[in-house]
């Protein structure tokens, strides 16, 4: 299983698994296709929108947990 951190560009954290967009945009992230914003880090992401990168780092990696359990 692939883990994710805060260092990681938007492109290579949808490039592990593309259903992570929703929690992006979910968590107010609506932009995770535009150009610019793939260039960002996860890190860089979070503070232009006032959210804690930590956080959803956790929320991210608690997912793509829990999906690789339901598959095995």
């Amino acid at each position: 299983m692939s883990k994710i951190n805060k260092d990681m560009r938007i492109a290579e954290i949808l490039d592990i698994d593309a259903t992570i967009a929703p929690i992006l945009m979910a968590a107010g992230m609506h932009c995770v296709g535009c150009p610019s914003a793939q260039g960002e880090t996860l890190s860089e992401a979070a503070m232009v929108h006032g959210m804690d990168a930590d956080s959803l780092v956790t929320r991210i990696n608690d997912y793509l947990e829990k999906k690789a359990e339901k598959n095995n």
